[in-house]
């Protein structure tokens, strides 16, 4: 059984993306790393090239953002990254450039692939996430933060089937328009992507929100302040477990202090309810899925 790694990386020192840390979470349970750099306005390829293993193999390659509408952009790249893995590979991994691995999962996703491997049905792996928020004591737990995702796909070579491809903005993947058949691998993905200072989460914002806004929603953006309020939130909750271990040094280097009541709760009736309702019983009503699970 071989698995194949692949991300896509743009501008990650602009934009504080914890990538190296991102790649290096998955290294251990894949075969080979394809990362895809794209034209960047900093050293981002320098940062990518400096990763020592050789299990990475790096593509350069130049967004069009004549695309961004919606993001658009992000699944046309993430599909260009999947194309150039190993044709020989079973299994796809892909990891963001803000989500990290717990290596306490690297055995138990490998045993997954493996069990799976000879199942055709299963065409992807199901995993959990959990999203922090302002720093890396916080981690939503209302939902607004969708609860799980896929994150490996199998790698296909069938001409007489519709491949399996990104989906919208890349947050999950479908064969066309039909959601995957997926089995739960039993691990969780780290979400930092709102972990930063204030200022840098609010630089990130301006940069990135090109992508999904236009026009004057755009320039809004562009003259709203250059700090974060991260006090808009409607529920968080104190982490208990550990990070994963190769973001130790950047936990170490946090320099910014946030101070958030986590024990007010900021809803609207109806999601008062529903909250209430999925603390009680563990079902999250009305939930979108992208996926369809397997019994």
């Amino acid at each position: 059984m071989k698995i194949s790694g692949f991300t896509i990386i743009r501008n990650a020192i602009l934009n504080d993306y914890p990538i190296v840390e991102a790649i290096k979470s998955i290294l251990p349970v894949v075969d080979e790393m394809l990362v895809s750099v794209g034209k960047s306005d900093d050293d981002t390829l320098k940062l990518i090239q400096a990763i020592d293993s050789d299990k990475i193999r790096i593509v350069q390659t130049e967004w069009d953002m004549n695309l961004r509408k919606g993001g658009q952009v992000l699944a046309v790249e993430t599909d260009k990254a999947l194309a150039q893995i190993a044709a020989d590979s079973d299994w796809a991994f892909y990891i963001q450039a803000d989500e990290v691995l717990h290596e306490q999962y690297h055995q138990q996703i490998r045993q997954a692939c493996e069990q799976y491997v000879d199942d055709k049905r299963v065409e992807g792996l199901l995993f959990d996430y959990l999203h922090f928020f302002g720093t890396y004591r916080y981690h939503g737990d209302s939902r607004k933060w969708y609860r799980r995702e896929i994150r490996i796909i199998r790698n296909e070579n069938n001409p007489s089937k519709t491949p399996i491809s990104a989906y919208r903005d890349a947050q999950g993947f479908r064969r066309g328009q039909e959601k995957l058949m997926v089995k739960h691998c039993g691990a969780a993905i780290y979400h930092y992507g709102w972990v930063k200072s204030p200022k840098q989460m609010k630089t990130k914002i301006k940069n990135v929100s090109r992508f999904w806004k236009e026009g004057e929603a755009w320039e809004k953006e562009l003259r709203s302040d250059d700090v974060f309020d991260y006090n808009a939130f409607d529920s968080l909750k104190e982490f208990e477990g550990t990070h994963p271990a190769v973001m130790t040094n950047r936990i170490l280097a946090q320099n910014w202090k946030v101070d958030l009541d986590i024990s007010r709760k900021k809803f609207k009736l109806k999601n008062a309810l529903l909250y209430w309702f999925e603390k009680k019983t563990g079902r999250r009503l009305f939930e979108f899925r992208n996926y369809r699970l397997l019994k």
